[in-house]
């Protein structure tokens, strides 16, 4: 007995004396673990406090390339839904030497401070849990450290748990239990996602699996995350709660325990060597033969470039020739990955193409002359109707939805801290008391995005732009039946008017109903609870259409001299195309408008704020005073400005022209030739020319507005501007971007997005001619777009805003080749 343990410590100090295993991941000087294909990230992204749980956030796991896991963190919750309650992060600490990251997360509703030790260990990673203070009673049995995996990633793929197979399931079908909602823990600004009909109960998922070791995917590489641990492993389907849930792997934390409460081993597989497919980026529009045509390819950091990229030509038999060998020119690194460019505008005979770079070959794509004639036309024809409020929508066999919120709408109740940012304040601001009905309402509108409110802000950007579209290239394009008697409306049905009147007439309904109705623009009208809120399905279904139910959509009325100001700009606007259109309505508008002006006189606003009012007045009146207030302002506003705003009030500045004298043009030239210098500005920054990634929300919105305003600038100023200032940010929404190379606008192109987040989302489709948010940052080198996942909103996520700035900037396309034809 003795021998034996004296050949064990033996051993031991054997063991003891040998070198540690190299460790396959290593933090590195970006801040996050790095190795063979695979990046941790550890509450390099701290849960948003607004969009709160948006499953990317706390420690993240990209894996060969793609954001597979998310959400590693205590959380309170089985399966944690978009607005559970979310920790707020009280201390983030990367420590090099010890090559450890540890965080202390607050939840300051139940006094609970967990901390989260994060190192590599072996071919992977460690986690701990630590606790200063026990698990607060309320939570025993309730708070765990939980690993969310994105079901789509997983799909068709196994799992083992303690050596059991299984898979995934395709669709959520797991077992539920009910509690009493005594033992529910709170949501955000004290709401809840769940209507228990006066039951006194909630939902709680059931885990379909658990174990110690759990294999996920292990017969496929680019997927298999091990995980191991003493303390149970527990594996949840969170779309039993709500459709856009995750798998979540999860442990609780022990009861009455402090000091290390919970270990998990984490490995996902790693190889060494491992590089990135290439993203070949190029139009999937197409071109058109005379202009200047580039391929953009996205390289992983650790790839070698190759020097040529092929040109190919189909014929009619199905054969592909190559046409052109091209050379490809490295340009430099942006963020994480690097990039080569190659010129191909020598291409000038129509025909169907495609490049080749390596062994890839990208899909086809045509030259031609007209090919951006039609690009906008899925938007108008299809997506501005669907989007349509109060109003019946078919589509051929097809009802998109049937006419929602015939029981519009309510005062919104006084110190109301409501989500989505709405918000009513001590006072009504308005005739009505809380909760009383308000009349005028039940016409007209968009669903402002993928929910179903009317947000006047989008509203009023969306009636500028259209009238933007219709003053400078006439659209008279009609392929929609709309009956605003009926409220109903019929896709791919003409009826004699032109649509972008019809829908100009339809947006302005709510917004001028809020003047005579309420005495003033205000902030929108929305959902009251958060369980009629996240509603999928027809918007009708959403309230039960009667009014005085007490499930009516709420109006918050409180005073914005920002959106004042906006509005009566949306208002004046939509006066003149109208005029002749829909007299009557168009009068309604101008007086709202003038109204509007007069009273927010008394209250300061920016010199931003208040010069596009001024000058949509003054076109609509033609009176001097308008013309003063303009002049007064668009200077002092430019000036104050700065070069990152400098687009949007140059949009302004530029739609001026046509009613200003050589003077107005002299003095508005040096911002034009700064706005120039920013675009060159954003071509050393990155080889795309435009701002491809949004923080909080995708970058498209900066995009297409920089197509619109490069548009006006070389409309008006064509020695400064060139063509190529426009057609560069439509190239990018087409496919020539990173990450992948679909195009961003549903429907429009060969490749497109195959999903957007929308009233359709559920359904894993999208919405024809809806352009999404596009890219999206993980900081801090990490960018994506999904397109197998469409509840990202801020990747994709269609707005109306976006959408009719797109319809501009489609219209502009085709007016540039309007001489080449």
């Amino acid at each position: 007995m003795n021998k034996t343990l004296n050949f064990l410590f033996l051993g031991l100090a054997w063991l003891s004396m040998q070198p540690l295993p190299a460790q396959s991941l290593k933090l590195n000087e970006s801040g996050y673990f790095d190795g063979g294909g695979v990046n941790v990230m550890v509450f390099n992204n701290p849960y948003h406090s607004f969009f709160y749980d948006e499953k990317r956030s706390g420690i993240d796991i990209i894996h060969r390339g793609v954001l597979t896991a998310s959400n590693g963190c205590v959380r309170l919750q089985n399966t944690p839904e978009q607005w559970d309650l979310v920790p707020e992060t009280v201390s983030h600490k990367v420590d090099v030497d010890r090559q450890t990251v540890s965080v202390v997360v607050d939840y300051p509703d139940y006094g609970f401070q967990p901390e989260m030790r994060v190192s590599p260990r072996g071919k992977g990673f460690a986690v701990e849990v630590w606790l200063s203070q026990p698990v607060p009673k309320f939570l025993e049995g309730k708070a765990g450290f939980n690993l969310e995996f994105l079901p789509s990633a997983y799909w068709q793929r196994s799992f083992l748990i303690d050596g059991r197979p299984d898979y995934f399931p395709r669709y959520p079908g797991g077992n539920m239990v009910m509690r009493p909602t005594s033992e529910k823990v709170k949501q955000v600004l004290g709401y809840t996602t769940y209507d228990d009909r006066g039951h006194g109960e909630f939902p709680v998922p059931r885990p379909f699996a658990q174990g110690h070791r759990l294999v996920l995917a292990p017969e496929d590489a680019d997927r298999c995350v091990k995980i191991e641990s003493d303390s149970t492993l527990l594996l949840f389907d969170g779309r039993q709660v709500a459709q856009n849930g995750w798998y979540v792997v999860r442990s609780l934390l022990p009861a009455g325990a402090t000091g290390k409460v919970l270990e998990w081993y984490v490995e996902p597989k790693v190889a060494e060597g491992w590089t990135r497919k290439p993203n070949i980026g190029f139009s999937q529009v197409g071109y058109e033969p005379s202009q200047n045509k580039q391929t953009i390819i996205e390289l992983d950091k650790a790839d070698t470039p190759l020097p040529t990229v092929t040109l190919l030509r189909i014929d009619a038999e199905g054969h592909s020739t190559a046409v052109a060998e091209l050379p490809a020119k490295p340009w430099g690194r942006f963020r994480r990955y690097q990039y080569v460019t190659a010129d191909f505008s020598s291409a000038r005979e129509e025909g169907i193409y495609c490049l080749r770079y390596g062994d890839q070959t990208t899909n086809t794509f045509p030259i031609r002359r007209g090919v951006y004639r039609d690009v906008w036309h899925p938007s108008m024809d299809v997506w501005f109707p669907v989007q349509m409020d109060h109003t019946t929508v078919r589509e051929a066999y097809r009802i998109w939805h049937g006419e929602p919120f015939k029981d519009d709408c309510v005062q919104a109740p006084v110190n109301t801290v409501h989500f989505d940012n709405y918000r009513q304040g001590p006072t009504t601001e308005s005739p009505y008391r809380s909760l009383e009905h308000i009349p005028g309402f039940t016409a007209g509108g968009w669903f402002d995005a993928g929910d179903f409110d009317i947000e006047t802000p989008s509203h009023d950007a969306t009636l500028l732009s259209m009238v933007g579209t219709w003053e400078e290239f006439r659209p008279d394009r009609d392929q929609t039946f709309i009956d605003p008697e009926k409220h109903y409306a019929e896709i791919h049905r003409p009826d004699g008017k032109a649509d972008l009147l019809q829908q100009i007439a339809h947006g302005v309904l709510p917004i001028v109903a809020q003047v005579e109705q309420i005495g003033h623009p205000c902030r929108g009208i929305t959902l009251p609870t958060l369980y009629s809120y996240h509603h999928l399905g027809d918007a009708s279904t959403e309230t039960d259409n009667l009014v005085g139910t007490g499930d009516e959509r709420w109006c918050f009325t409180s005073h914005d001299s920002f959106i004042d100001y906006y509005t009566a700009a949306a208002l004046a606007a939509v006066y003149r195309p109208l005029k002749d259109f829909n007299t009557p309505l168009a009068d309604r508008c101008l007086r709202a408008a003038r109204k509007v002006w007069e009273d927010s006189k008394a209250t300061p606003a920016a010199a931003a704020v208040t010069a596009p009012a001024a000058l949509e007045l003054y076109k609509s009146t033609g009176e001097r005073g308008y013309l003063k207030a303009f002049n007064d302002s668009i200077f002092k506003a430019l000036r104050l400005g700065g070069k990152e705003r400098i687009g949007g009030l140059l949009t302004t500045a530029l739609q001026a022209c046509n009613v200003m004298d050589k003077g107005y043009m002299k003095k508005l030239r040096p911002y034009v030739e700064t706005f120039k210098k920013t675009l060159d500005d954003k071509g050393k920054e990155n080889p795309y020319g435009v701002d491809p990634v949004g923080e909080n929300w995708g970058g498209n919105g900066a995009v297409v507005s920089q197509g619109v305003t490069a548009y006006y600038a070389h409309k008006y100023f064509p020695d400064i501007i060139d063509r190529e200032a426009v057609l560069r940010p439509a190239h990018f929404l087409f496919g020539c971007h990173p990450d992948h190379n679909k195009s961003f606008v549903a429907g429009v192109g060969v490749r497109t997005k195959a999903m957007t987040y929308g009233n359709t989302r559920a359904d894993f489709t999208f919405i024809a001619g809806g352009v999404a948010p596009g890219l999206l940052a993980l900081k801090p080198d990490y960018f994506e777009n999904k397109d197998d996942w469409p509840f990202y909103w801020g990747q994709n996520e269609c707005t109306i805003g976006l959408t009719s700035q797109y319809v501009f900037l489609g219209n502009a396309l085709g007016k540039l080749f309007e001489e080449v034809q």
